[in-house]
């Protein structure tokens, strides 16, 4: 086995088979102080359930896989972002997570150059044209056109839509979805962007009261979600509000805005939540027994994202090859990924390119104190017209 950098002959740390070597994969998430730690705890943790999977199933290649020794929190800033990253960089093969659009920006370019492959928490289209990063699921763009054509279904007499989100790659490339959507359904569309913090939303809450959409595609976090949607409502918004993915958070629903969001919220996202009935789900509930309390998503996300990653190490290890170059052959040459029936058949075609290896399915579900995430399902995975027939041919925000 040709190998180079974060293998050893060593075990593991916590090896399950002594006799194995170990493959080190780093962790770059926002673990306490950012605004999507809520989530990226959960990502975190699931992460390290999903390899604990596979080592006890015979690792890979004639070794284990390592994502707890090379952890950090990027606090979700692009600096502290790319400070952590150059201090694992010499000690791991690949990324098992790189959190956060604007903050993985920070080291796309060093990723490429060194050729280290990387496994996202985010969704942004831009993920689709960099060969290094092994991105699962809808992007916001095309999620957030779902979320238009979802609201336009359930009210054909829809006239308008405003995109309320953060700056930069994540809410940006969100409000480029619903512009595009809006446009292909002859909507008038209103873009807003909105800071974080939940003191700062006052300006997009003025807008959303002012504007009257009947649409609201809300791209922020959740702290920003329950304040937006809370003070809108009361101040007598009646329109409907789709969140993207990031923006919800189980806790939301025990929140001073739980009855606003059960009024007029409902939640878009990439795949099924943590209840759902496929070979994936139940794998990740039984790795992650007893259930996490509280439970989120993050679970569910931090699970799904890990599939590309142990697809594109076995192929290298059958390639004989784990070098950081021949991990990048190996997950470029992918043509479909095993999700166990979490993503549909025939998702994680990297080899065919942006547009023709584009997920394109997403599920609307509305808040429900009652589910095990605080969502229900009301449309299952669904590609909406205008996603379909739309051509992935350079990021949406860009």
């Amino acid at each position: 086995m040709k190998t180079d950098i974060g293998v050893t002959a060593e075990p593991c740390p916590q090896a399950i088979d002594t006799t194995k070597g170990c493959i080190y994969l780093g962790t770059i998430s926002d673990l306490t102080v950012g605004p999507f730690a809520p989530l990226a705890v959960p990502i975190t943790k699931a992460q390290a359930a999903f390899w604990n999977r596979v080592n006890k199933a015979g690792g890979i290649g004639g070794y284990e896989i390592d994502v707890t020794k090379y952890v950090k929190d990027n606090k979700y800033n692009p600096q502290t972002h790319n400070e952590v990253y150059q201090e694992i960089k010499p000690s791991i093969l690949a990324l098992a997570q790189t959190l956060g659009s604007p903050t993985t920006a920070a080291i796309i370019e060093d990723l490429v150059a060194s050729k280290i492959v990387a496994a996202p928490a985010s969704w942004t289209s831009d993920w689709a044209f960099q060969d290094v990063i092994l991105e699962s699921g809808a992007n916001y763009c095309v999620e957030s056109m779902n979320a238009v054509d979802f609201a336009k279904s359930k009210n054909p007499a829809l006239k308008n839509v405003m995109a309320v989100h953060y700056a930069g790659d994540y809410g940006d490339d969100a409000a480029a979805g619903v512009k595009y959507a809006a446009e292909k359904l002859g909507l008038t569309y209103t873009d807003v962007k909105t800071d974080p913090g939940a003191d700062k939303q006052a300006a997009a809450i003025a807008a959303i009261v002012a504007g009257k959409p009947d649409l609201v595609i809300l791209t922020t976090a959740p702290t920003e979600a329950a304040t937006i949607v809370g003070t809108a409502v009361a101040q007598g918004f009646r329109g409907m509000v789709i969140g993207t993915s990031p923006t919800w958070n189980p806790a939301l629903n025990g929140s001073p805005a739980a009855p606003a969001l059960a009024a007029v919220y409902l939640q878009s996202g990439p795949w099924q939540s943590w209840g759902a009935d496929t070979p994936g789900h139940k794998a990740m509930r039984e790795a992650l027994t007893p259930t996490p309390s509280p439970l989120s998503d993050g679970y569910t996300s931090g699970w799904v994202w890990s599939y590309p990653l142990k697809a594109a190490l076995e192929k290298a290890a059958a390639n004989k090859d784990l070098t950081r170059a021949g991990l990048l052959a190996a997950a470029k040459s992918l043509t479909s990924v095993d999700y166990e029936g979490m993503l549909p058949a025939g998702s994680g075609n990297y080899a065919a390119g942006p547009d023709k290896g584009q997920v394109r399915v997403t599920v609307i579900s509305k808040p429900d104190k009652a589910a095990p995430t605080g969502v229900t399902e009301v449309q299952k995975l669904t590609a909406g017209p205008t996603a379909t027939g739309f051509n992935l041919s350079k990021a949406c925000y860009k």
